[in-house]
């Protein structure tokens, strides 16, 4: 990988955002994908545990992947992405000390632990020209102590941010159901896309009934929306990537250019708004997943009177389906055509 140019506080932080984005396939992908099916046939298969306990080891292992990836963007050698893995895991908060014991306590905070790969990275960048052959010996110790260190302090502070957001659509909660749903459906449709959880911020909220669905197919309009709006310009797979995986992996190109949302904001919208007028329902667990999964299908199918019918079903399939990827379609079509965004916008590159 060639290294990428780090002259700049823009180009900085668009490399530190680009290896949050490739973490998060990593890490996230496959508990997305295989989580939730090896959960529903693990009765009749209990040899698949295997499956379920190594994706789940891959996810809470974010923050170290974080670290990793945000030092490969910046071409560091292996000692200093170790080092900086090492550092960010450290500061993520996604270990906590109980009694004495180490006790894994889920991802972490994603944004504390993308601030702390960043300034891993930046002492890196600071120190490596100084100490030669005293590298390995000093390198470790303090990257991991000082950026690790400082990323524990942060964190009470910047976990802040997503208590503050959870109060604010909490307090949409209490408006009419469809308004409600259109603004939620919105706000979420942007939340996934920022380094801010929204599964976090569901659950630190008790989110739930309408709330939760709205929710969830903001995440759904999202991830349809930006796989179709970035298909001619990403390889199928990464498009693919985005309504099975997470959208989260176009976090570079929302700060780059926050206006590439106008298609998926206007998707999230109508999303939103049937899900009040229809009382399509969630849980706090399936707010932030979309279609990852099957997660929010069918745990709005499950909410529903007569759950599983064939009337359900097929609803279900329109919503979360044919729907949001006929709007995505529509909408990319119309803001295209008033040169407001392009394909190019949505470009992924994770070679």
């Amino acid at each position: 990988m060639t290294e990428p140019t780090t002259g700049t506080m823009k180009q900085f932080t668009m490399n530190v955002l680009n290896g949050l984005s490739m973490a998060i396939l990593i890490a996230l992908i496959p508990s997305a994908l295989l989580g939730e099916l090896t959960k529903a046939i693990l009765p009749y298969f209990p040899s698949l545990q295997f499956i379920l306990d190594a994706t789940t080891i891959a996810m809470r292992l974010l923050p170290a992947i974080i670290g990793l990836a945000v030092a490969m963007q910046f071409g560091r050698s292996i000692l200093e992405a170790g080092t900086i893995a090492i550092a960010t895991y450290v500061g993520s908060g996604a270990v906590r000390i109980d009694e004495g014991a180490f006790v894994m306590a889920g991802i972490g905070d994603v944004i504390t632990a993308g601030v702390t790969a960043a300034i891993a990275t930046l002492l890196v960048m600071k120190l490596a020209p100084h100490l030669k052959t005293y590298t390995v010996i000093v390198m470790p110790m303090t990257i991991i102590v000082v950026a690790g260190g400082i990323g524990t302090f942060l964190l009470t502070y910047i976990s802040q941010i997503t208590t503050y957001i959870g109060l604010l659509i909490m307090t949409m909660t209490d408006l009419q159901p469809v308004l409600m749903g259109i603004l939620i459906a919105m706000a979420f449709s942007l939340i996934i896309v920022s380094p801010i959880s929204t599964v976090g911020i569901a659950t630190a909220i008790s989110l739930s009934g309408v709330a939760a669905g709205a929710a969830n197919l903001g995440v759904v309009a999202a991830g349809f929306g930006l796989a179709i709006a970035g298909w001619q310009a990403n390889a199928t797979g990464t498009s693919i990537a985005h309504f099975l995986g997470s959208p989260k992996i176009q976090m570079a190109n929302f700060v780059r250019r926050p206006i590439m949302m106008l298609p998926i904001l206007a998707n999230a919208a109508i999303l939103g708004a049937l899900a009040g007028i229809l009382k399509i329902e969630g849980t706090p667990i399936s707010a932030g997943f979309g279609v990852s999964g099957l997660i929010g299908p069918v745990n709005a199918l499950h909410l529903m009177p007569g759950g599983f019918a064939l009337f359900n079903v097929l609803l279900v399939i329109v919503l979360f389906g044919l729907i949001p990827v006929a709007l995505g379609i529509f909408f990319y079509r119309v803001f295209e055509r008033a040169t407001l965004v392009k394909s190019d916008h949505y470009r992924l590159d994770f070679e």
